[in-house]
């Protein structure tokens, strides 16, 4: 199977513990080598440089694509054309997202509106503007279906702060709205905490078809 988009790791480890071969394609060389430390113990693990659209894998050679936050990054005509290429007859596609919830908590809304005060291009990338009429529009010959299930992380200080610089649209240290935003994190923290953690909700969409 090929993990497009295999980031760090953390989607391709899941198919790894359940003895699958993997092959992750990732093009950003520092989110690329983070995962091949998560994933240097798995023989069944090859890390590859290379993109969605151009993955440098033989024609018809995986019967399993996955690409978890990642989908919504890629350019959809030429990865369609793509994963047409490499994927066999019957194979399976498998778009994943945590979404987010924004509202369902007062910790989720007061960090919502600090991505939306600071961020240089949060609306721009967010992923919950690809819906399933995107999808059937990148992929018109399969029949994708949806399931949606509740999941949550628990993060302390040090996890909530790494989460949010590690996301693309966060400003860089020497950004103006840099300072500001860390700080503005650390009181929505100290607010919001229970014994040392804030919890982020989650609905994880799993979009899935096949190849008739």
């Amino acid at each position: 199977m090929a993990d497009v988009g295999s980031g760090t790791g953390l989607l391709a480890e899941l198919f790894l513990k359940a003895g699958n071969h993997v092959l992750g394609i990732e093009p950003n060389r520092e989110m690329r080598e983070a995962g091949e430390q998560l994933l240097r113990g798995y023989e069944r693990f090859s890390s590859i440089d290379a993109t969605a659209e151009a993955t440098t894998l033989l024609d018809h050679s995986v019967d399993f694509i996955t690409a978890g936050q990642a989908f919504h990054w890629f350019d959809r005509v030429r990865v369609s054309a793509e994963f047409a290429r490499i994927l066999r007859l019957q194979g399976w596609i498998v778009l994943i997202w945590n979404e987010r919830r924004i509202d369902s908590t007062p910790f989720l809304r007061a960090y919502e509106q600090l991505l939306r005060t600071y961020s240089t291009d949060y609306a721009e990338v967010d992923h919950k503007l690809i819906d399933q009429d995107v999808i059937r529009a990148a992929f018109p010959t399969l029949s994708f279906q949806l399931r949606t299930f509740d999941n949550e992380q628990r993060f302390d200080l040090a996890g909530v702060t790494g989460r949010l610089l590690s996301s693309s649209y966060a400003p860089e240290a020497g950004h103006p709205n840099h300072a500001p935003m860390l700080a503005d994190l650390v009181a929505i923290f100290e607010t919001y905490q229970q014994n040392g953690e804030i919890v982020f909700e989650y609905d994880t969409r799993v979009n899935y078809g096949q190849v008739g």
